[in-house]
């Protein structure tokens, strides 16, 4: 029943729940991206791992979110549970044994709890991710982005929260100055900024931002016996705040677009990634942000990537975006709303039909376990679409525990590259010693220009005003004589130093990074 070059997900069943014929997913069109629905507690979690299993084996690195906890089993060998085995059976598979495995995981976590530590910095993120997780206005983000630019051009490496705050609290200070250079900046957009800084520490992502920052290399390894390793990310915790989740996904699919080299269409992904929970990245985004990541999923399939969303409605996914997941798996919908049923039309209209039944009234009545399934085939095409009975995971269903988890992670090949953060010199370093060296200065200044007062008072200058004697110095009537003021001197030192600072920082274009399309660094 297995095929080379192709993924089996499960049989198909004809009207009469006869068995009918095994259903594939070709690997040369694994990077056509794909989209798993259905409402919860249809089996979408199990045809993910289903899914994963089937790339890794074929040598595909996956990356894929633990939402619910229940992910990690796919790093421990299955169990000869009666649902296994019964499903096993009814699609033909030998169950006496069925070839149950265990497949290489390595487990990562945001919170550094569950896996090991994913970090990136403020300056690999950008303006325009960080607005998004920020929940910034047009004007603060004017001001998010003129602060990264400030930091781009300027040598200004901003690696945490506190780099950010640092350089904000900086462009408060001298608005004015750095409104000429680059654009007017609001202080009250600027203090909106600061407090949703704190808001964002407050919720933990300080634990996201920092180095080392994560290498994509590391979540595209391979085993010794050609397997795909598989990323999971805990992200039960990471669900609290799905501004934040959603974002990193964003981001990590970012990254992978800035790095990889063009590859056409390969005989199978490099990578593929799950997206699940999806409608989280889609939400109360702005239209500029929808079309970014509609371009990202357009353009990313020539780098090998393949991306998979996982949701419960098809509407949570935009059209732009539905129309390029050309691999499908609808899984049971309810329609119990007007929402629902539009939901059901939608899902069945997507589908090439198939003359054996009707779409719309199957799909709210699959099992769990079961699903409409449809992949491209021959030149790309979409195959029929088929009632399909999925095939049971090799791994365990279930998750892994704490001391299984464990385990994996003392023999993880990442073990002790991220678990230790690394605080280097940075704009908050950098703009402190800047801000010393002013404050020096202005201490320099005013002694100076104490001595200076204390030498004239002193008798350090003998020489008068006309008409007027040694002892009788008054000035003329109506006007009074004005001492040689230190504040004003103060005033202009420092004036200048912090002119200078924005000078220096405005001038370095010869430094300047590159941004790619979701605002990401590009390091090619």
């Amino acid at each position: 029943m297995l095929e080379e070059g192709k993924l089996f997900i499960g049989t198909s069943r004809k009207p009469d729940d006869s068995i009918n014929k095994g259903e594939y997913l070709e690997l040369k069109f694994g990077n056509r991206h794909g989209l798993v629905t259905g409402a919860t507690g249809t089996g979408k979690t199990i045809t993910l791992q289903v899914l994963a299993e089937g790339f890794s084996n074929a040598g595909v690195p996956v990356f894929c979110a633990d939402v619910k906890g229940d992910l990690s089993g796919i790093g421990a060998i299955g169990e000869a549970k009666d649902f296994i085995l019964k499903r096993a059976e009814q699609i033909g598979l030998p169950t006496n044994p069925y070839e149950f495995q265990e497949f290489p995981v390595i487990f990562w976590d945001i919170y550094g709890e569950k896996g090991h530590r994913v970090r990136t910095t403020m300056s690999e993120m950008g303006p325009l991710l960080l607005s998004r997780l920020m929940n910034a206005t047009d004007a603060q983000e004017g001001v998010l982005n003129i602060a990264f630019k400030i930091a781009d051009e300027g040598g200004l490496p901003l690696l945490d929260l506190k780099d950010l705050q640092a350089l904000l609290n900086y462009m408060g200070d001298n608005a004015s100055t750095l409104s000429n250079q680059f654009g007017f900046i609001s202080k009250s957009s600027v203090g909106s900024l600061q407090r949703e800084l704190l808001i964002l520490e407050q919720q933990g992502a300080e634990h996201f931002f920092g180095e080392p920052a994560l290498k994509i290399s590391d979540i595209m390894r391979t085993t010794n016996d050609g397997r795909g390793a598989i990323s999971v990310l805990a992200a039960d915790k990471l669900m609290m705040n799905p501004r934040l989740y959603a974002t990193f996904l964003l981001w990590l699919l970012s990254e992978l677009f800035e790095e990889l080299p063009e590859v056409g269409d390969p005989d199978k992904p490099k990578l593929v990634f799950f997206f699940d929970e999806a409608h989280l990245l889609f939400n109360d985004a702005p239209k500029a942000l929808i079309e970014r990541v509609e371009q990202v999923v357009r353009l990313i399939r020539s780098k090998g990537v393949g991306v998979y969303f996982v949701t419960q409605n098809p509407l949570d996914v935009p059209d732009t975006v539905l129309g390029q997941l050309g691999n499908r798996v609808q899984h049971a919908l309810r329609a119990y709303t007007p929402r629902d049923q539009e939901a059901v039309k939608t899902a069945a209209d997507t589908f090439r039909p198939n003359p054996d039944f009707d779409c719309a009234t199957v799909i709210t009545n699959l099992g769990t376990g079961e699903a409409l399934v449809s992949t491209l085939e021959g030149k790309g095409a979409p195959s029929m679409v088929e009632r399909t009975l999925v095939r049971p995971p090799q791994s365990r269903v279930g998750p892994l525990t704490e001391a299984e988890r464990k385990k994996v992670m003392d023999v993880s090949p990442v073990r002790e590259l991220y678990d230790e953060d690394f605080d280097r010199e940075s704009a908050y370093e950098i703009l402190a010693a800047r801000a010393k060296k002013a404050a020096d200065a202005q201490a320099e200044a005013q002694s100076q220009a104490e001595q200076q007062t204390s030498e004239a008072s002193t008798g350090g200058s003998r020489w008068t005003l006309p008409g007027f004697g040694d002892d009788d110095q008054a000035a003329p009537a109506g006007k009074q004589a004005r001492p040689r003021s230190s504040g004003y001197q103060r005033e202009t030192v420092v004036e200048a130093a912090m002119k200078s600072v924005a000078r220096t920082v405005a001038t370095q274009v010869g430094r300047a990074l590159v941004r790619g399309i979701l605002g990401s660094l590009s390091r090619r």
